[in-house]
């Protein structure tokens, strides 16, 4: 058996189309993603040639260039002249990006991805936790209120509960008047709100638990404290977390 055969064996094929998609390069990006988190494309070696993969999809080399300059725009693969298509490592990928995000927190065992998720919202959070509880005015702390009150009465309907309880943070959010982290949470939320691993579980005294943290947090905005506004919502972030880990959390990651 040659070496190209047998790479050829190392690397599965990629599934047949179940329907052929509307868009095809966006289509071959997706799973392109996938394997390249997944690992059966490493960092440092080189995706398979243009002829391969317009035949393992099926599509046009235009296609196929297409994909591989979205992977490229995505930080997952830089195109070398005369080494091919490389692979980076992982800490060129932009893990903003919704695909590589994806795919990264299915493939993460540990969690550790999820962590640093809550990390950052943490950081930016009680920051601008700080900054509106200079700023806030009466409106803001009188919604907040009502926020509040709206979800002690929302604790065993944990979905109605939980989008109130995401409206409690953006009110936070604007407030502090900082778009660019508020963009970033916003992005993050957005990903990983709908994965199970993220949600955790959400019983009624979670639920409770949760809030009288919100409480904490409002009181301190109403109370013009910007110090005691910010160890609020790192506490509440902090906290939420860990419960809904449901396991023991790495210390260092959490509490740095």
């Amino acid at each position: 058996m040659t070496a190209s055969q047998e790479t050829a064996r190392e690397v599965p094929s990629p599934p047949a189309w179940v329907r052929r998609p509307a868009s095809l390069a966006k289509a071959v990006t997706a799973e392109l993603v996938e394997r390249i988190v997944r690992g059966v494309h490493p960092s440092g070696t080189p995706l398979p040639p243009e002829p391969a993969l317009c035949e393992a999809f099926s599509v046009s080399r235009t296609v196929v260039r297409e994909a591989v300059k979205i992977l490229q725009e995505k930080g997952l693969v830089q195109v070398r002249q005369g080494a091919g298509t490389m692979v980076t490592p992982s800490t060129s990928w932009d893990m903003l990006d919704e695909l590589v995000l994806a795919a990264t927190i299915a493939e993460d065992e540990t969690l550790a991805i999820l962590d640093d998720v809550v990390v950052t919202r943490r950081v930016l959070e009680a920051d601008m936790a700080n900054v509106a509880a200079r700023l806030a005015d009466q409106d803001t702390v009188d919604r907040l209120r009502a926020l509040v009150d709206r979800m002690d009465e929302l604790v065993d309907d944990h979905l109605t509960y939980e989008e109130h309880d995401r409206v409690f943070h953006d009110v936070v959010m604007r407030a502090s008047g900082n778009r660019i982290a508020r963009g970033v949470v916003r992005s993050l939320e957005s990903q990983v709100v709908n994965t199970a691993r993220y949600m955790g579980r959400s019983e009624r005294a979670l639920c409770v638990a949760s809030n009288l943290g919100h409480r904490r947090i409002y009181e301190r905005i109403a109370a013009h404290d910007p110090d005691g506004a910010a160890k609020a919502m790192f506490n509440h972030i902090t906290d939420a977390w860990l419960v809904r880990r449901s396991g023991p959390a790495d210390p260092v990651r959490l509490e740095r």
